[in-house]
């Protein structure tokens, strides 16, 4: 490595390349560490593309590093014998703004806070939301098509990005950055590397959609009896109130029980924490009577309790209690997460019969919590209360796997918005299309045959 890193310093100069600090080496969940490594900070696209050159004609590994908030292990690397990491976090500029158009373009290095910030000061809303928007960049957000609680009205990332600008693994720069909405010429290079985790290409810049800031907003935390009549109230609401939701969270009482146990400052909507409960958001340029609507459903007997905010400050209080769950998940320490998409007809099916197939392994809690509108859910296996996570981790594998088999059952996803990163490579093999696996392998050896990029996460060649 000394030599590699000598080589470097060398090439590019020490202000771009030093050795990679302990930040760099780990990820959130502590379940992948990488061997020290040379670090190298680019500046610009034009120094990611000679990285790229020199890193292909000495056949180094490059493993792409945004703000490092990934989940599944795709910016760490354990086992590349010859690899460097590239971070894009000095690449932060904010290079247009086009409010009329509704467009901005900005560099891969821009924090998501700071890219909603700018938006904001031309009186636009990017609307990605993200518990890690202070440190997550929009490249990874990119590179991973993260989701967030605003896909049900506003996409996954990649449905809010016009173009891109990317190194390819030969060096050659993609100048995708055209702001259009419609551009039909053939294969699309945007959406191939939107979600490829670096293992194609590293984005540098996007050019991204934004929307005029809505006039009114509504919040509203609600009980309901059961999944099945939240999936009703769902699209009740979203038929009654013009396509105004933007937002609609389904949470379970383990959630309540969690943060009792572990983060009890955060103040709780109701004295008594609900079975399942919903946190939904409305979004509007015009005002929408939620109290009618909710009435109607109430009557309905789809909805039994409700608390709407009255204020910015009480809708903060009641997202704080859905942004707080995961830390006291944390705090807890699951056997297993996972991050699964269901159809979400399906779901109510899903959420009674997993347990059962759980509970053969002995008594464990579940926290199923997520983003009922788009059929996303976190579904996380705890020990029992009084037990400890690490008394329990040789039963990591069998939950997962019951979970995974379950999920394929009901034609789901193995990963809904987290990606596949090197956590969850295997599991893309046993339960992905034949098809579509070759398709990306074939589509892999193409973009990078020296299989420099990322290597490891996502697909392998084998």
């Amino acid at each position: 490595m000394t030599d590699i890193l000598n080589d470097l310093i060398n090439v590019f100069g020490e202000d771009i390349v030093q050795l990679a600090g302990e930040a760099y080496l780990t990820e959130p969940r502590k379940k992948f560490a990488s061997p020290q490594r040379p670090l190298l900070r680019p500046r610009t696209t034009q120094q990611v593309s000679e990285i790229a050159r020199y890193c292909t004609a000495y056949k180094i590994a490059i493993i792409p590093y945004g703000g490092g908030t990934g989940l599944v292990g795709g910016q760490i690397s354990s086992d590349a014998p010859n690899a460097i990491i590239v971070s894009l976090e000095r690449m932060n500029q904010v290079r247009e703004v086009h409010p009329m158009e509704n467009t901005i373009t900005i560099e891969a290095g821009v924090i998501l806070a700071e890219l909603k910030k700018s938006a904001d000061e031309v009186d636009r809303l990017f609307p990605l939301s993200l518990a890690s928007e202070g440190t997550c960049q929009i490249g990874g957000n990119l590179a991973t098509n993260a989701g967030g609680v605003q896909v049900l009205h506003y996409g996954n990332t990649r449905d809010l990005c016009l173009g891109i600008e990317a190194v390819l693994p030969n060096g050659e720069i993609f100048n995708g950055l055209k702001a259009l909405r419609k551009d039909n010429t053939g294969y699309d290079l945007r959406h191939l590397l939107i979600g490829s985790e670096g293992t194609l290409g590293i984005i540098t810049a996007a050019c991204l959609k934004l929307f005029p800031k809505p006039a009114h907003t509504a919040t509203a935390m609600i009980t309901v009896p059961n999944p099945a009549v939240a999936i009703e109230l769902l699209a009740f609401l979203r038929a009654s109130l013009n396509g105004a939701m933007t937002a609609f969270e389904l949470l379970h009482k383990q959630s309540y029980d969690f943060l009792s146990e572990k983060m009890p400052q955060v103040r709780q909507p109701f004295e008594l924490a609900p079975e399942w409960s919903v946190l939904m958001e409305l979004s509007s340029g015009a005002e929408v009577d939620l109290s009618e609507a909710l009435g109607v459903a109430m009557e309905k007997g789809w909805i039994t309790d409700a608390v709407i905010a009255q204020s910015e400050h009480q809708a903060e209080g009641l997202w704080n209690v859905r942004e707080s769950i995961p830390e006291a998940n944390r705090l807890i320490g699951a056997i297993s997460s996972h991050d699964i998409s269901i159809p979400i007809l399906r779901i109510p099916e899903f959420i009674e019969k997993t347990p059962a197939l759980l509970a053969r392994l002995g008594d464990l809690r579940i926290n199923c919590f997520g983003h009922l509108g788009d059929g996303n859910l976190h579904y996380n296996v705890f020990p029992p209360l009084g037990g400890s996570k690490e008394a329990l981790k040789h039963l990591s594998q069998d939950v997962q796997k019951i979970v995974h088999d379950q999920v394929h059952a009901f034609d789901g996803s193995i990963s809904a918005e987290h990606g596949i990163g090197r956590l969850k490579s295997a599991d893309l093999i046993s339960y992905g299309d034949a098809g579509k696996l070759s398709a990306m392998r074939a589509i892999k050896a193409a973009l990078d045959p020296d299989g420099i990029m990322n290597p490891g996460a996502v697909i392998t060649q084998s």
